[in-house]
């Protein structure tokens, strides 16, 4: 039988990309370099948590305030503080951990409208990336625990593929909190009526994580889940 008989389109698609791509499997060793320097630099910071949450919004927004709080709670602990290095809520966060002489920890991405890390991200705390999977995994692999405030489609990425990986057991559970019930509300709601009605998360899985307006209660979390835990980097 002819494929025509299916009805079906003739083949447009090459077989093979272009020669000029063959450049591509060289850039292994720039990825390569930032898991080397990630790694290395990680490993000596100690017990860290992660704060994601926008670069958008502005210092007079009141999730501003509640992140520059977390963050100095958390240092006031003995954790060190990982963001993203930018603005908004990033740079809330490393504004708290600095101000409470703690370490202030910036993984920045290179994107043409973040020129440069936040004011507050200590120098000797800053790594650069191009990629932003390389980025990800030291986000991951060296926080003791996640705290996602208000944010876009990078907040969630970050939050989503948390969940996955403890939810498959590649990293092993850890405290995951959402900052603002207003904000992330609406997203339980769906997650509940649409992934776990249709069978497509169990309804364990809503809980790993939690939702909260309290700065002490976000903070609780992180300290009381590591009472009787050891501190290690996540895989």
């Amino acid at each position: 039988m002819k494929k025509n008989d299916k009805n079906l389109p003739e083949r447009v698609i090459p077989d093979k990309y272009d020669s000029s791509f063959q450049n591509d499997i060289w850039s292994v060793f720039k990825i390569m370099g930032e898991f080397v320097e990630g790694y290395e630099r990680l490993l000596k910071l100690g017990p860290c948590v992660s704060i994601f949450g926008s670069a958008r919004l502005p210092r007079e927004n009141p999730y501003y305030d509640k992140a520059v709080e977390t963050a100095q709670k958390l240092t006031a602990l003995g954790f060190g503080v990982i963001t993203g290095g930018g603005p908004g809520i990033m740079e809330a966060a490393n504004k708290g951990a600095k101000e409470a002489d703690g370490k202030s920890v910036g993984l920045c991405i290179s994107l043409p409208w973040e020129a440069k890390p936040n004011e507050f991200v200590d120098d000797k705390y800053l790594i650069n990336f191009n990629y932003f999977f390389a980025r990800k995994v030291m986000f991951v692999k060296y926080a003791q625990g996640f705290i996602a405030f208000p944010g876009g489609f990078g907040t969630l990425d970050e939050f989503f593929e948390t969940l996955t990986l403890i939810q498959t057991n590649k990293i092993d559970k850890i405290p995951v909190v959402l900052f603002g019930h207003e904000f992330w509300d609406g997203m339980y709601t769906w997650l509940k009526k649409s992934l776990v009605g249709s069978g497509t998360i169990s309804e364990k899985d809503m809980a790993l994580f939690h939702i909260t307006d309290s700065v002490d209660e976000a903070v609780s979390i992180m300290a009381d889940f590591y009472k009787e835990k050891t501190l290690r980097p996540n895989f």
